[in-house]
């Protein structure tokens, strides 16, 4: 007697969410009952905003906007999974020192008058890629049609600072600059992760 072998149905499913990285979009295939691959488009899009860092006013610009690629794993066959994967940054924060002559800036630890020409600027960057791991709900094979999804996790990598200044030109002292920018990276350094929280819904064809 013939044996006829019976392989699962591979199936589709869009998706989209809202959160933190921001709104998203995107495709998920299931490989088999507890394998699905998924890619997706994530962004907050930029956003202006002003403040104080360090005793220096700043105009800030935040980028936020990544790309997703993840392999899900369903360890009890239901809807809760494993999420590993690495995701393609575009994440950035400009800060833009702003220095009015005659207004008072705190720079290390000293107050200067300032001239109106000088500048600390930095650029804080998050790493190109960055593994990706978390868990969830949503995505596993189901009859079709629409479906809940969640993420929880985070992408691993350490943020990144460059500055560019003419402080000592206009004779603030290196000390006082050293310590300022310091105080800079301290602050960067402890961005090691990039969270994701997000919901949404899922259409399964």
């Amino acid at each position: 007697m013939a044996a006829v072998l019976h392989t699962p149905a591979r199936a589709g499913e869009a998706y989209g969410a809202v959160g933190i990285p921001g709104v998203m979009g995107g495709y998920a295939h299931t490989l088999t009952d507890r394998v699905v691959l998924r890619a997706d488009y994530a962004s907050l899009g930029s956003h202006n905003k002003d403040g104080n860092r360090e005793g220096i006013n700043y105009k800030g610009k935040l980028k936020l906007a990544r790309v997703g690629l993840f392999a899900d794993y369903f360890p009890a066959g239901g809807g809760f999974r494993l999420t590993g994967g690495l995701t393609v940054n575009d994440m950035s924060l400009k800060l833009r020192s702003n220095m009015p002559a005659g207004s008072i800036v705190n720079i290390g630890g000293t107050n200067y008058i300032a001239n109106g020409n000088e500048y600390l600027n930095a650029d804080v960057k998050v790493p190109k890629v960055t593994p990706y791991v978390g868990i969830g709900w949503g995505h596993h094979r189901r009859e079709p049609g629409w479906g809940f999804i969640a993420d929880v996790g985070v992408s691993i990598g350490k943020a990144k600072l460059d500055v560019d200044t003419n402080l000592a030109t206009y004779g603030v002292s290196q000390a006082d600059i050293d310590r300022e920018v310091q105080d800079l990276r301290d602050d960067v350094a402890k961005v090691r992760v990039i969270p994701q929280l997000s919901v949404g819904m899922s259409y399964r064809f």
